[in-house]
């Protein structure tokens, strides 16, 4: 479905049809002279077959029939997936299976896809995970696969072939018949048709694909690939972000073969552990760091069959940057601990049992989801385990834990440590994403240390036992009528409850979540800087004594909105109204040391830095400030929070919040109205606010944009980076429902076209997308593409999304009454799709509870309406958007890049390169302020918005509107 401002929305009929197909060969096959190729096989493969030519049109064949698609390459294995409408998955399944029978690969197409591939790999160089992901595999022995660039550029798949007389073309097709055979295959495929039927199918179809009969690619005899001297060392690395974090990491023997066992589970559930005794509390209690997360992702680089990675990675404050070698010594004295106890069959026992509820009262997942995952499965473990092999703990066997165990030593370890504190202290380069590092020894009093008999801490001990694991999975009875959706139990000054007993899924688990509504938030910047402050220090309070909660399969999440804080809770209800109670309790007492309120207020200084150097969230944080008043902007935060805040600044704030407010709950699931009533009353009684003299907003009011087009660009803040953004959006207007259906119809029409004309034809980025907007109630539509100053200008950008948009009125005009029909009917089975599990049908009703609309039978009358909308109709509302008259705002993100300097080589270019020598010697520049960015001749007839505040003074500002009627 298109991208949208609002949750995605479906209901009751049928479920989609899904489709998965795992290939075993991944990045290790590519060829030592075209790196990426694999990743570029499963770009080119879409990009037409022989039975079916034309480019996208698997992509336009789902489309218009409600469906999506993606692929991914690994290491050693490549995926595929889609998903349609029941009706339409014969003929998809055909058309999909294409790719592996008979694509066309045309040299033409390999040119262009090159830049989409190179795109991605653009897009994921700012990216410190990717980055570090990069520097660790290149630590590997040489000529060893994990030292491979798995992502493939422009660089590696076009120039230097050119420049050494490799034909890409060739190479791919070669590639193509040597591995993608049917013996490398695995295939899953979900279907409310009958199992001879599914399977006549496949047989039917998926015979043509070729098998040649050669081995498959086997890397299990490559084993231990960082055993060499540069892996035990300490990486010094700066980062992009400003984080401190510090990653320990083994480089194991594989241990997929012990799947049944799963011991490094185990390990990691008790190095991750937050309760008492844990690293983690410890840590915490130090002001030293923020998270732990300790284990294997299970992702094809940190498992495959030539190692398994076994990592601790800590997000470290301030404080725990200077202390990191302490902090590293509490890791090996853990690691000790459980060594010298060894495996624990009572905390096996625990976490078998947590498994063994959650898989067995698992609620169904996304069809694709679903298939994607059994495919894999299908690669790795026996038939019989294909559907849980992944998820249960089998047997305990203490011999392979230990075994294990005992490999995480001190001498054997890899420590990678960021820091912005690292600049300037960096003289190596890895090759592809440019990262800084430095390499040294780990200093020898600590090597001393670690190889003598060092003590244990007696701070750090196993868990106790987990009280919150649920015994009881009774069904409960309900208490009042059945309805199809949420009734108000509640209604009074001090808030206002939803309520349905789940009568559909029957599971014994419930949804609950509140939404704490004040208007003390957005009184100033200064308030929203200490809002962002007390979440974070409340979720700091409860991390340690609701951690059990959380591995007990109870999840829960605070997060500061707009209007009012959101407390979330989903899980098994048996003990869900003792983690709503521990909230509460927290909420009600809360407090902040001071060397806990400094080590947030450092932390949020670091977090709104990193938003605001990304393009996509600049992009996001200008448009919203131009477009909704009195929004305060992520940039005045940051100046709120550089400003001396203190823990009484925080009280204060925080003894208002709690003074008067108003609580708007919904509780979905295995609970009844009376237990349900008691969730909200604990609210009231706990927390003793007054009422709030008038109901506050819960959203903003909004602009009308002129009637003429204006462009707000900005210089993107992190000029190590050449991504860029554009956003070309039109505002419609206040509509009601049916404006809102017809918008949503419109974008759906337009998103293959969008793709295949700004993405497939003129290749300007890897993001391309058009969106369908609903700022609080204000409808309208916009086309984004994510692209590289290196590239391309933004303001050339503009002018190709402006001609797609020309081309698309055309073939919208020129569209047959059945191709209308076709997306018409897409769109109401996508809205007739029956919901996988509760939280579908809990997340749209919570929208309609969130944003006090409250037409929970919204998706009814969507169809309804669906049914009635002819073509003429929809292109008369696009048509009256586009005109003369349109209300068009740009918003660019101006990357760094050659492009940009040539598109303003006649006149000034602000800000492209650094204006002194303190920013020259640094990698993190000034994010306190925008820099506007005047446009070139291509775009001389849109009016400049150089000062935000300027511009929407003048506007006519529309009342608070809800899309009701």
């Amino acid at each position: 479905m298109n991208k949208t401002d609002e949750g995605d929305t479906k209901c009751c009929s049928e479920k989609q049809s899904a489709a998965s197909l795992c290939i075993s060969v991944g990045s290790f096959s590519d060829p030592e002279d075209l790196p990426g190729l694999a990743h570029f096989l499963e770009h080119m493969v879409f990009m037409g077959s022989e039975k079916y030519p034309d480019e996208n049109s698997f992509d336009t064949f789902l489309k218009r029939h409600g469906g999506s698609d993606n692929a991914s390459t690994d290491c050693e294995r490549t995926m595929f997936h889609f998903a349609v409408q029941r009706k339409y998955f014969k003929e998809a399944l055909d058309r999909w299976a294409q790719f592996f029978i008979c694509p066309l690969l045309i040299p033409d197409a390999v040119d262009r896809e090159v830049e989409a591939v190179d795109s991605e790999y653009q897009l994921a160089r700012p990216s410190d995970s990717h980055r570090k992901e990069m520097l660790f595999g290149s630590l590997a022995k040489v000529n060893h696969p994990m030292s491979k660039f798995f992502w493939g550029s422009a660089q590696t798949l076009k120039q230097e072939p050119k420049e050494k007389n490799i034909n890409t073309y060739d190479h791919l097709s070669e590639f193509w018949k040597r591995y993608y055979s049917a013996h490398y295959m695995t295939l899953a495929v979900q279907s409310k048709e009958t199992l001879d039927n599914l399977e006549k199918w496949v047989r039917e179809i998926f015979i043509k694909i070729p098998n040649n009969g050669q081995p498959r690619a086997d890397f299990s005899h490559l084993q231990d690939p960082f055993n060499t001297p540069a892996f035990n060392k300490l990486y010094r690395v700066v980062p992009v972000k400003k984080v401190h974090a510090l990653t320990i990491s083994w480089a194991l023997p594989p241990q997929g073969k012990h799947y049944r066992i799963k011991p490094l589970h185990y390990i990691s559930w008790l190095i991750g552990h937050e309760g008492a005794g844990s690293i983690l509390s410890l840590l915490r209690k130090k002001c030293w760091a923020l998270a732990l997360f300790g284990g294997n992702s299970e992702t094809g680089f940190d498992q495959n069959t030539t190692y398994s990675i076994f990592c601790v990675s800590i997000a470290l404050t301030d404080e725990g940057f200077q202390n990191v070698f302490q902090i590293i010594h509490i890791v090996f004295q853990y690691l000790k601990m459980l060594q010298s106890i060894g495996p624990q069959q009572r905390i096996y026992g625990e976490i078998q049992k947590i498994e063994a509820n959650e898989f067995y009262f698992q609620e169904q997942t996304d069809p694709m989801e679903f298939v994607e995952n059994i495919c894999e499965n299908m690669q790795l473990y026996p038939k019989e385990d294909f559907l849980c092999g992944d998820q249960l703990m089998f047997e305990y066997n203490q011999e392979v834990i230990s075994a294990a165990l005992t490999l995480l030593t001190p001498e054997t370890a890899n420590l990678l440590l960021l820091s912005p504190e690292h600049e300037g202290r960096c003289p190596l380069k890895e090759r592809w994403f440019g990262t800084l590092y430095s390499a040294e020894d780990i200093p020898q009093e600590w090597c001393d240390l670690w190889a003598g008999d060092f003590p244990l801490n007696p701070d750090l001990h196993l868990p106790a036992e987990n009280k919150f694991i649920a015994t009881d999975f009774t069904l409960k009875s309900s208490d009042c009528p059945d309805t199809d959706f949420p009734v108000k139990i509640m209604d009074s000054s001090r808030g206002r409850l939803w309520f349905r007993k789940d009568n559909k899924f029957k599971m014994p688990k419930a949804y609950a979540r509140f939404h704490l509504l004040t208007p003390v938030i957005q009184e100033s910047p200064k308030n929203l800087v200490l809002f962002d402050l007390f979440v974070n220090i409340l979720a700091h309070n409860l991390a340690e004594p609701a951690y059990d909660a959380e591995m007990a399969q109870l999840e829960y999440k605070l997060l500061p909105g707009d209007h009012g804080l959101f407390i979330r809770l989903k899980g098994f209800n048996h003990k869900l109204p003792l983690l709503l109670k521990l909230i509460v309790d927290h909420l009600s007492d809360f407090s902040a040391a001071l060397d806990v309120f400094s080590m947030f207020t450092e932390q949020l200084k670091k977090t709104y830095f990193n938003i605001l150097i990304k393009p996509e969230q600049l992009g996001k944080d200008v448009r919203l400030q131009i477009l909704e008043h009195h929004r305060l902007s992520l940039m005045q935060k940051y100046h709120a929070i550089m400003a001396d805040l203190s823990v009484g600044d925080l009280m204060d704030f925080v003894n208002r919040f709690k003074d008067a407010l108003y609580v708007e709950g919904l509780i979905q699931g295995n609970f009844t109205s009376a237990e349900s009533k008691e969730f909200l009353q604990y609210f009231i009684e706990k927390l003793q606010y007054k009422p709030l003299p008038v109901e506050p907003p819960v959203q903003f009011r909004v602009v009308e944009l002129p009637q003429a087009p204006h462009l707000c660009k900005v210089q993107s803040l992190n000029k190590d980076d050449a991504n860029a953004e554009v956003i070309v959006y039109y505002q419609t207007g206040l509509r009601n429902l049916r404006e809102h259906t017809l918008m949503e119809l419109l974008v759906m029409h337009m998103e293959e076209p969008c793709f295949d004309f700004l993405r497939t034809k003129q290749t300007l980025g890897y993001q391309v997308y058009a969106c369908f907007r609903n700022t609080s109630g204000m409808l309208g539509f916009s086309v984004t593409v994510e692209t590289q100053a290196t590239k391309f200008s933004t303001d050339f950008v503009e002018t190709k999304i402006e001609e797609f948009l020309v081309n698309f009125g055309e073939k919208l005009t020129g569209l047959s009454d059945e191709g209308f029909q076709t997306q018409a009917t897409a769109l109401i089975k996508l809205k007739e799709c029956e919901d996988t599990q509760l939280g579908d049908e809990v997340d749209r009703n919570w929208f309609e509870v969130v944003t006090q609309q409250y037409v929970f039978e919204r998706l009814h009358k969507e169809i309804e309406i669906l049914k009635d909308i002819t073509k003429d109709k929809l292109v008369s509302f696009f048509m009256d958007h586009r005109g003369a008259n349109s209300r068009k705002l740009s918003i660019h993100v101006v990357g760094f890049g050659e492009k940009e300097k040539q598109t303003h080589e006649n006149g000034p270019m602000p800000a492209l390169e650094p204006q002194n020598e303190e920013n020259q010697s640094s990698s993190y520049g000034n994010v306190s302020e925008l820099t506007f960015l005047p446009a070139s001749p291509a775009l001389a007839t849109a009016t400049m918005i150089t000062d935000i505040r300027a511009f929407t003074s003048s506007l006519k500002l529309h009342p608070y509107h809800k899309i009701l009627t």
